[in-house]
């Protein structure tokens, strides 16, 4: 990640269809990634550590909810067969996917979260008032069978930027620590398992075949940045951002 060595800890569960990666940060922010493969959603939550000497709390957590594109990780029954030889080893991603850009409008409310995923509220519990989700995503998942726009819309409540004229600034360009703005935090996963390698031929294990010459032989491994950008009620919940 840039240079910076990290240790993962990644975790799945076949029943609820989940994967969980997390791993703490240089700057002691903990990053965690939660994949709800039935719900096609996507949290990454963080806890920031609070500058004390500037008035903080002593840690601030965010949840950032957006639709999870199939293909993009691999499944929890895939995750749970793999068995890591040398957990120690350093490891670098084979491809670098880049940073996407997400413009959030909107707080879950976590007490009506269920219709977007049942783990959302207790994944983010600690960050009740800074569970954030886009517009584009709702509309995404009412296209989900049994899902509605009508019933997701209810679970969210809208930044005061989305109704009025002239949006809040960016938080950099703000000098009042009590003034709203808009926030802007980026976190990259420095490695995961995005795919699965298939190799041609017979595999030493007969069973392990999937036909037509090929076999599953190994996972292919990504790095992406995700950068959120999203409303602050005060500056002094960005102050990281200057």
């Amino acid at each position: 990640m840039g240079g910076e060595i990290v240790q993962e800890t990644i975790t799945s569960s076949v029943g609820d269809e989940t994967c969980t990666l997390e791993f703490q940060r240089s700057d002691g922010t903990l990053i965690t990634e939660l994949i709800d493969f039935k719900s096609e959603v996507q949290v990454l939550k963080a806890l920031v550590l609070g500058e004390e000497e500037r008035g903080q709390s002593q840690y601030q957590v965010m949840c950032f909810v957006t639709k999870f594109q199939k293909g993009d990780f691999i499944t929890a029954d895939a995750m749970v067969k793999l068995r890591q030889k040398n957990p120690s080893t350093i490891r670098t991603p084979e491809e670098d996917r880049g940073k996407e850009n997400y413009t959030m409008t909107g707080w879950v409310q976590l007490d009506r979260a269920t219709p977007i995923s049942r783990h959302v509220a207790p994944f983010c519990v600690e960050a009740k008032d800074a569970t954030y989700v886009r517009e584009a995503d709702l509309r995404a998942w009412a296209e989900l069978p049994g899902s509605s726009i009508s019933i997701l819309e209810s679970a969210v409540k809208l930044f005061p930027s989305a109704n009025t004229v002239t949006a809040p600034s960016r938080c950099s360009d703000v000098s009042a620590i009590w003034a709203p703005c808009l926030c802007t935090l980026e976190m990259c996963i420095g490695w995961y398992p995005c795919g699965l390698k298939y190799c041609k031929g017979k595999p030493e294990n007969a069973l392990q075949s999937n036909g037509g010459g090929s076999y599953r032989c190994g996972i292919k491994t990504c790095r992406k940045c995700h950068q959120y950008s999203y409303y602050v009620r005060e500056k002094q919940q960005c102050l990281w951002d200057e």
